[in-house]
């Protein structure tokens, strides 16, 4: 005689799609993170590359007011 499976799924097979809920839970959590990090260094490499271009844009102000002398030669 055949034996038909019962309805109720056994405890192996639910430990089982508790680790893949678990697993697929702490992957979206992980991406998020990810995301949110690179969402942060963005903004701090705009924040930097805006106080660079600032520096330099005060560096070119001051070199074309004070224009740098040129050394003397020796005769």
């Amino acid at each position: 005689m055949a034996s038909k499976k019962s309805a109720e799924p056994s405890p192996e097979s639910i430990a089982r799609a508790n680790r893949r809920r678990l697993a697929a839970e702490e992957g979206a959590r992980a991406m998020a993170d990810v995301e949110q990090m690179a969402i942060a260094v963005r903004k701090n490499m705009e924040r930097l590359r805006a106080l660079r271009e600032a520096r330099e844009a005060e560096g070119m102000k001051t070199h074309v007011v004070f224009p740098v002398a040129a050394k003397k030669k020796r005769k």
